[in-house]
């Protein structure tokens, strides 16, 4: 049994971090958090746009009224102002102040209104939780997508017996485009599956991210690993049936970059490190050359024409026609666009649908916010790419002790990080809702904790996850 003095001087006894109600609490909000940002399309298509930021906006509110409180308090430590990813902050008050500018006024302050909710989201999450919280975190979201598109994929086929629109719609069927659909009913016949995210393309990426997220934790001996690898078995039978051929691809770079820190991790000296270098920049640069000049047959390979599905031919000479216009500083923020809005309703079609997005980052920056705003948002992935790598490969010091062991769990950011530049190419996910969150969560939590261990918080729980781990 606990004991404890009450003597008047001593103060009251605190329970651990670890085992603080309300501590569990703000992990359990988080993951709510994380599952609707991650999931925003289910939640629209559920609730309508107008439901959908309603909710973003209850959850803004709810952050805030959480947040405050504790900065005011400088708990669980004192916000670093200094430190946060000011490049990604300045792209986002260059994207306000592109009203004065804008094209398309109401559709800047409805996604700045997005892009602003997450922003803050990002930052209340790394300020609070711990490295191993946030990866806890990300792991119990991605479960909880995952299950719930595999239930809804189960009552759609097994109950419903025939595609399912938004907002539980019913209409004859054959009487819309396939396009339309939230599920599509493909679970027993082969075709490409879309869970609760309602997009093939979106659910390869989720799953993607979970492989990445359960892996590590495995790896880094976690509890209850036979239920982590079940979750990841799911995972990647969804990546398989969502059939996304750029999840594939950037699942192709995660496991070089994954290889490559492994190898970093092994070298003993300066001269080694340099040899790998050497051989993956060289390998990379090789490997590049010549699928560009193989694009055609490997596209072939995998069902996809040479144009990447109308994207170069129809919708990226369109932005770019529109960023000719204003080159300099764009012709206004709006991340998505806004099908409501004239500028965008009639611009570009697929399947009678309008496009939401450039596919393509770049692209899609250059058209918004000109090349300011693409210098901005280069700064803030270069940051993250170079701070994320020296996270993954180099060995936690913050005192004369110089043969830590590396954790697994040092190589999800950069794992992250590559999968979104490498999507960056062929979709515009990165500057938007998830991919925003990630973006500002991984840059302000890598600057504010470089090492893995480092302050009394992580040192808790490290012990904590030391004394489970002994038989």
């Amino acid at each position: 049994m606990a004991q404890y003095t009450k003597h008047p001087v001593a103060a009251p006894p605190t329970a651990p971090e670890r085992e603080s109600t309300g501590h569990l609490l703000l992990r359990g909000y988080i993951i709510l958090v994380l599952i609707v940002t991650f999931a925003h399309a289910a939640v629209y298509n559920l609730v309508g746009p107008y439901g959908a930021g309603i909710v973003l906006g209850a959850f803004l509110l709810a952050t805030l009224g959480i947040g405050v409180p504790m900065l005011a308090r400088k708990h669980p430590q004192p916000f670093a102002w200094r430190r946060l990813p000011w490049s990604a902050v300045g792209y986002t008050a260059l994207a306000l102040v592109s009203v004065a500018w804008s094209q398309w006024r109401e559709a800047t302050l409805i996604t700045w209104f997005l892009l602003g909710a997450v922003t803050v989201n990002a930052l209340f999450i790394a300020q609070v939780l711990t490295w191993r919280e946030i990866v806890r975190a990300l792991a119990s979201a991605f479960k909880w997508i995952l299950g719930l598109s595999l239930a809804l994929e189960l009552w759609v086929s097994l109950v419903l017996q025939h595609a399912l629109l938004p907002n539980f719609l019913e209409l004859p069927p054959g009487k819309i485009d396939p396009q339309w659909y939230w599920v599509r009913d493909n679970l027993f016949d082969g075709g490409r599956l879309q869970g609760i995210v309602g997009n093939a393309n979106l659910l390869g990426f989720i799953s993607l991210f979970a492989i990445i997220t359960f892996g590590v934790l495995y790896a880094a001996r976690v509890r209850w690993r036979t239920t982590l690898a079940l979750w990841t078995l799911l995972a990647v039978f969804f990546l398989f049936r969502a059939a996304s051929a750029t999840a594939y691809v950037c699942a192709a770079a995660a496991v070089v970059v994954l290889v490559v820190a492994l190898l970093m991790r092994r070298a003993a000296t300066p001269g080694a490190r340099t040899r790998i270098y050497t051989v993956a920049i060289g390998g990379a640069l090789v490997v590049g050359t010549a699928a560009w000049f193989l694009r055609e047959p490997l596209l072939g390979l995998i069902g996809r024409s040479a144009d990447l599905t109308g994207r170069s031919n129809k919708i990226w000479a369109s932005v770019i026609e529109r960023w000719h216009h204003h080159p300099l500083f764009g012709n206004g923020f709006s991340s998505p666009w806004l099908p409501s809005d004239p500028a965008f309703a009639k611009w570009i079609k697929d399947h009678g649908i309008p496009v939401f997005h450039a596919h393509n980052m770049w692209l899609d920056v250059l058209m918004q916010l000109g090349v300011l705003g693409a210098i901005l948002i280069a700064i803030a992935f270069l940051s993250l790419l170079w701070r994320s790598w020296f996270f993954a490969v180099d060995r936690p010091r913050w005192d004369l002790t110089s043969h830590r062991s590396y954790s697994p769990l040092t190589l999800l950011p950069s794992l992250f990080t590559v999968v979104l530049l490498v999507q960056g190419l062929t979709e515009s996910t990165p500057i938007m809702l998830w991919g925003w969150m990630l973006l500002i969560l991984l840059s302000f939590k890598l600057k504010t904790t470089p090492l893995l261990g480092v302050g009394e918080r992580e040192r808790v729980i490290e012990r904590g996850e030391r004394r489970r781990r002994v038989p």
